[in-house]
């Protein structure tokens, strides 16, 4: 059952991070590095803590803030 909701977690993941993508044409590159590097960073979060969610948002503002070139 857990990894059933792991998968469903990635899913999840992957579908918000595929329809944000259509509004960053009015973004910076600085800014659509950030919300890439969120994105990723959630997924990865998510798949190397089993889909806690403490594992995908950490894992968020952690790729965030490096996608933002950790300043």
């Amino acid at each position: 059952m857990s990894s059933y909701l792991s998968r469903q977690a990635m899913l999840a993941c992957l579908l918000v991070t595929s329809l944000s993508f259509s509004g960053c044409a009015g973004m910076s590159h600085r800014q659509q590095n950030a919300a890439t590097g969120a994105a990723v960073g959630g997924i990865a979060g998510a798949v190397l803590t089993g889909g806690s969610a403490i594992g995908t948002v950490g894992g968020a503002a952690i790729g965030g803030y490096i996608g933002n070139g950790g300043r």
